[in-house]
């Protein structure tokens, strides 16, 4: 050996002495259950399923143990929302304007204002 060379004990060492542990077994959902249902009411399933953002299995599963089930927004809903947010927050700005000025007309416009806030919360059930 020449002088740079090094020797290294090539001795195996196990870095788990009892062995490889076992592999954990998924005890999930494994049993498949099946039904029978026309074109129309699985295009349905399906349908729902999307607007839910859920699988269809998943889906089924929820509406068969009455849970609940939101459906997502899609982007013409989100607009609509976000306008109406729009539409309160200013309808509040101008009544405060008009507080000193003409009470009924604050008024009038918290109102509205208010009416649109309870729209808004439809909108969130």
């Amino acid at each position: 050996m020449g002088r740079n060379s090094r020797c290294v004990s090539v001795d195996t060492f196990s870095f788990a002495p009892e062995g490889r542990k076992e592999k954990k077994v998924f005890k999930g959902k494994g049993d498949l259950v099946k039904f029978r249902c026309s074109i129309y009411e699985k295009k349905l399933l399906n349908v729902k399923a999307k607007r839910s953002g859920l699988t269809l299995s998943e889906y089924i599963r929820r509406s068969l143990f009455d849970m609940e089930i939101t459906e997502r927004f899609s982007e013409e809903h989100m607009e609509l929302y976000k306008m109406l947010i729009k539409y309160h927050n200013n309808f509040k700005s101008i009544g405060n304007m008009f507080k000193k000025r003409n009470p009924k007309l604050m008024q009038t416009v918290y109102d509205l204002a208010d009416e649109i806030k309870t729209h808004l919360k439809k909108f969130q059930q």
